[in-house]
């Protein structure tokens, strides 16, 4: 056809009075939708670094690395991978630890190491095999959620006198040394070496 049909011409001219859908970021301020899934936000306070954030994510975003020898665990987070899925904040164990913001979307930058965050956990490592147990924060948590129940276990005994004061310290961090005794069942064991013990003198 030699000339437009008059539909095109009509969408034409209403597309030209129309104004545009899109916002002149960053020139004027965007306001995202009701339910919008920002960048996620981490509350150090209630984030317990117990890993199941990193287990959930599916690009990966989340890393942890631990070192039993400084007792530290590492927490990385890319944001350059994050796809605000949402699936850490669904799966967090306390509800608290991580939030997706609905103001914090732009990650845009020509270096990439302003997207990462990186968090350090106290770690509870095994006094007799060196494995790591899990970090403090995250036992507590346990200790919190199991109430009375808690005390039933030696090593949450151990992390709560902490708190508890029922012991000193020398009497609970003690050496390990020629293999492991029965007193050594009030040492911070993990479930292995504790098992171990108790099979052997219980």
């Amino acid at each position: 056809m030699k000339y437009p049909k008059l539909r095109e011409l009509k969408e034409a001219v209403i597309s030209l009075l129309t104004p545009a859908y899109t916002t002149k970021y960053p020139y004027a301020e965007h306001i995202p939708f009701e339910g919008f899934r920002g960048r996620p936000v981490v509350d150090d306070l209630n984030c317990v670094g117990c890993e199941t954030c990193a287990n959930v994510c599916p690009p990966n975003a989340i890393t942890f690395t631990d070192d039993p020898e400084k007792k530290i665990r590492t927490i990385r987070r890319d944001y350059g991978k994050c796809i605000f899925c949402g699936q850490c904040e669904e799966h967090c164990i306390t509800r608290k630890g991580v939030k997706l913001s609905d103001k914090i979307f732009d990650i845009a930058d020509t270096d990439r190491s302003r997207n990462v965050d990186i968090q350090q956990k106290e770690l509870l490592v095994c006094n007799n095999c060196g494995a790591v147990i899990t970090t403090k924060e995250h036992l507590r948590f346990i200790h919190k959620k199991l109430g009375p129940k808690a005390y039933s276990s030696v090593l949450n005994l151990n992390v709560l006198n902490e708190k508890l004061r029922l012991a000193e310290d020398q009497d609970i961090d003690v050496e390990i040394v020629d293999n492991l005794k029965r007193k050594d069942m009030f040492n911070i064991l993990c479930p292995n070496c504790l098992r171990l013990v108790l099979i052997k003198y219980l």
